[in-house]
């Protein structure tokens, strides 16, 4: 621990930031902002043929990795966004034939939901896509860079090496579909 931290922790004090820490700040912000948004534009290139949208592919992907039909409370759970945001995800799909919904055998008040076939041809269409995409962005590394990278990636998101704990659902770089 640095003696500024130190000094901030012991006396309650926040460190003064300084002009280079507030620059390095700015820097990440707008290159971190710049990657998204590349990321999200081809994002919406690829979903869009495949008529479905960065917030309903999130919800499409993590059906895919469901044993069986999930209830609407736990895709809204998993994805972090309101009951209601899924459930007009849920009807976009539905209507799209990308999903069906069906009554839950134990709970009358409750209802699953779970992918057609449909809706699995396009998770692995746009999924095989999307992985083409990041892989060109990341072909301008060398696999040295790449590991870097990846690295300091996790870092930042507080994640350990080997210990990940709660991965975010990645939605293309879109942010928070709500």
């Amino acid at each position: 621990m640095t003696s500024d931290a130190t000094a901030s922790a012991a006396t309650g004090v926040p460190r003064t930031v300084t002009p280079s820490t507030a620059d390095e700040a700015g820097e990440f912000l707008a290159l971190l902002h710049g990657a998204l948004r590349t990321v999200r534009r081809e994002a919406s290139e690829r979903l869009e043929p495949a008529g479905t949208t960065p917030g309903q592919f999130r919800m499409l992907r993590f059906l895919a990795r469901c044993d069986g039909p999930c209830r609407l409370g736990a895709v809204a759970s998993a994805l972090d966004v309101a009951p209601r945001s899924v459930t007009s995800k849920v009807d976009d799909a539905e209507r799209a034939g990308l999903v069906r919904r069906t009554p839950d055998p134990h709970d009358r008040r409750a209802t699953l939901v779970e992918l057609t076939l449909s809706g699995r041809a396009v998770v692995e269409q746009v999924g095989a896509e999307r992985s083409s995409s990041a892989g060109t962005m990341l072909a301008r590394l060398d696999a040295v860079e790449r590991a870097e990278l990846l690295r300091l990636l996790r870092a930042v998101a507080g994640e350990r090496d080997g210990d990940p704990g709660r991965r975010p659902e990645s939605d293309g770089g879109s942010g928070t579909q709500r």
